[in-house]
């Protein structure tokens, strides 16, 4: 097969949560394990950082991926799902795996593949492990794809665990509270294996206390950790000072990815990268630090954002789907200096609206529309559900027409966002 051939047997052959949603979820480490064991357990060759949570996990582990290059590490990131190519997933510092890796892989390894049943997560997991393993990685940063405890990712054993948050996303899954999440989050937890909880929430925070205690593992609030002291946005990067609470020392830093939530991210990242330098055997300097961060996005190719994609009118994408994300745009929308705003809008159809919708500005102008996959919401149908909670505006068939639309519609002082769905982001961005 060829590089192309080798995607379609990849997203047709192998359940793709992507393409197919819910139905294609296969939980259990059972085929996994028995996949890396066929492989000669490559997960175990380096170094890792497993990284869950409901939202930010794909930001922070970029951040640390990049300092840790800059700390001279040769550095593996896998992360999911991708926007434009398939390899965005799979990087060793900051460079996409050849086509002819997956090619070579797929080939090698497609009757063990099938005979296992993987689905298409577990398979581009465990090449990834396979391919860190071949090209020397010293240590890579690991994102769950959904949940943890049964996710695939989760035949690692990390230096350190990191969930970033717990919000209300694939209930139907991992449950319909946020404990019951938070559980599945917390089976990332390793025995002795310190870990890092992004953001306090005092509905679930005991999860992690209890879990944390009975493995003995020691368990640090980013927020507890280090405090950010100062914030503010310049030339599409923003800046910040942190104090270290411990020693209250200070650390001004810059951060080459925009969106106000993204301190949340900072604090995550920033309180792993101190753990891993004083109790892990990897070193992180402080210049490693401050060029890791100003050159995060840059370095490790992380799109998707609050992404700028052009001025007057302002035109910004971001790939917030869940209400927990949600929330952090609406707010950056509000606080986004503007005259109108239109929002090209577009979602799949098992995402949970009733929970986004409300929390969407009415004053906007809405472009409905749906993603090019087999899982999208039809545009009327989202129109119908945002009508109700008062979103009006107009129908469109694709992604391309309603941006088209809304450039055609928006003034030099007026503001385009594009979202709702990694799709609609990732249409638009190709």
């Amino acid at each position: 097969m060829n590089y192309n051939q080798t995607l379609e047997f990849l997203f047709t052959a192998l359940a793709s949560y992507q393409q197919k949603g819910p139905e294609a979820y296969k939980p259990g480490l059972e085929r996994i394990s028995a996949f890396c064991k066929h492989l000669g357990n490559p997960q175990r060759n380096f170094f890792t950082i497993h990284v869950a949570g409901t939202n930010g996990k794909g930001s922070v582990s970029h951040i640390l991926a990049s300092v840790l290059q800059q700390a001279g590490y040769r550095t593996g990131l896998y992360t999911s799902p991708h926007l434009r190519d398939f390899r965005e997933r799979i990087l060793v510092d900051g460079e996409m795996i050849p086509k002819q890796k997956i090619v070579n892989f797929v080939n090698k390894h497609r009757e063990c593949m099938m005979q296992l049943d993987l689905s298409f997560f577990e398979m581009t997991t465990a090449m990834a492990f396979d391919y860190f393993a071949q090209t020397d990685v010293e240590v890579a940063v690991i994102e769950t794809g959904l949940g943890g405890r049964l996710d695939a990712t989760n035949v690692i054993v990390p230096q350190v665990s990191v969930i970033t948050n717990i919000g209300l996303d694939h209930t139907a899954l991992l449950g319909d509270t946020l404990e019951k999440i938070a559980a599945e989050k917390a089976g990332i937890i390793k025995k002795s294996i310190p870990v890092v909880i992004g953001e306090k929430n005092d509905a679930c925070d005991h999860v992690f206390e209890q879990t944390a205690a009975a493995l003995k593992s020691k368990l640090v609030y980013a927020e507890d950790a280090f405090v950010c002291i100062t914030h503010q946005t310049a030339h599409d990067r923003q800046q910040f000072v942190l104090r270290r609470r411990r020693d209250d020392k200070r650390f001004a830093l810059e951060l080459d990815l925009t969106g106000n939530y993204q301190v949340h991210n900072l604090l995550t990242a920033i309180a792993t990268i101190d753990l891993l330098h004083e109790e892990t055997p990897l070193t992180i300097s402080e210049r490693a630090l401050r060029t890791g961060l100003r050159h995060a996005a840059a370095s490790t190719m992380l799109l998707g954002r609050w992404q700028k994609l052009s001025d007057r009118p302002l035109t910004v994408c971001d790939t917030g789907h869940n209400a927990h994300g949600i929330r952090y745009v609406a707010e950056q929308l509000r606080t986004t200096p503007h005259r109108r705003l239109y929002c090209v809008l577009g979602f799949v159809r098992d995402k949970e609206l009733t929970q986004v919708l409300p929390l969407l500005p009415r004053e906007a102008t809405y472009l409905f529309t749906q993603p090019g996959v087999e899982r999208a919401l039809p545009a009327c149908d989202l129109a119908a559900q945002a009508a109700m909670y008062g979103l009006e505006g107009e129908t469109l068939p694709s992604t391309a027409e309603a941006l088209a639309r809304a450039r055609e519609l928006a003034g030099k002082e007026d503001m385009i966002f594009i979202g709702g769905s990694n799709f609609v982001v990732g249409e638009i961005l190709e």
